[in-house]
């Protein structure tokens, strides 16, 4: 199996550094050609002219990319060289009417697409510990496994196209759920005058501890919000989450509460941190003078 990357931001590099420790990566391609050549030398593999020239190369064509436009443009970009066998799997986080599309498109010259976002963030993506959300027919999953035990921990099968999103969309909710209540407990444990190395162990050995506590709390509290996953990015999801729920002609609170705190700090210039940035408007909260409600 020769397997090819586009996308080599922090979570498409991290997957491909397991693809090639795997041997199975023959060539990156990325739209930042300096990305590109700097991933492709640290691999020592291959670096395309373009996702035509990547598509000539590799089976199985993965692709990690931000958002619906950039994955249509990157697939409509593939189609000159892909041909009849191949597989496109996409790591994305998109919309299911875009995942749908893109595969009854390929479908058209039997290339088949299994959508496969995934969860676990940079660390995951560096330590090849992600969960894949698949969704797909049964046999081309199977036959592109390799490829997907590579770079996660677990891959989980849900359906057809377009269900490996739904089951992130719900993931994504969840996420939303522990940074506010992770961003709201510590900003109260910060003005409450405890001390982090007492009270961090605690909570993290406790029944609310969480990777995403373990991973951010320290970090929080020192105001470092280096992405894992940029806050613009999980913006971007949830107003995914939204358009699946309008469509059962549902809202989520929480959706809605998280959605207008980003769009906040997104205002403010933050989006390139992490979503644990948003400790910055609770933490504000306690601050004198500015005890506005979110």
């Amino acid at each position: 199996m020769r397997v090819g990357v586009i996308g080599l931001g922090v979570m498409g590099a991290g997957m491909a550094g397991n693809l090639a420790r795997a041997g199975l990566l023959d060539a990156v391609w990325n739209r930042t050609a300096a990305r590109g050549e700097a991933v492709a030398q640290s691999l020592d593999v291959a670096l395309a002219n373009g996702p035509q020239d990547l598509a000539h190369r590799c089976d199985v064509v993965l692709t990690c990319v931000s958002a619906d436009a950039d994955l249509r443009e990157v697939v409509d970009a593939l189609m000159p060289g892909l041909q009849s066998g191949q597989v496109v799997v996409d790591t994305s986080t998109v919309g299911v009417a875009t995942v749908e599309g893109l595969a009854a498109g390929l479908a058209e010259r039997n290339v088949q697409f299994i959508d496969a976002p995934v969860t676990g963030g940079a660390e995951g993506a560096r330590d090849g510990t992600l969960q894949v959300m698949a969704g797909g027919d049964p046999a081309t999953l199977e036959a592109v496994m390799p490829a997907l035990e590579a770079i996660g921990a677990a891959v989980t099968h849900f359906g057809p196209v377009g269900y490996g999103q739904r089951a992130k969309a719900v993931n994504q909710v969840l996420a939303a759920g522990m940074v506010q209540a992770i961003s709201e407990a510590l900003a109260f444990a910060d003005a409450s005058g405890l001390e982090p190395d007492r009270l961090l162990p605690v909570l993290q050995g406790g029944a609310v501890g969480s990777r995403l506590l373990e991973r951010r709390g320290e970090r929080i509290l020192a105001g470092d919000f280096a992405p894992g996953f940029r806050m613009a990015l999980h913006h971007k999801d949830l107003h995914l989450c939204r358009e699946l729920l309008q469509a059962m002609d549902m809202n989520l609170p929480l959706v809605e509460m998280t959605i207008k705190h980003y769009d906040r700090l997104l205002a403010e210039g933050h989006g390139d941190e992490d979503m644990s940035a948003l400790y910055r408007l609770k933490r504000a909260l306690f601050e004198t003078g500015n005890r506005r409600s979110l």
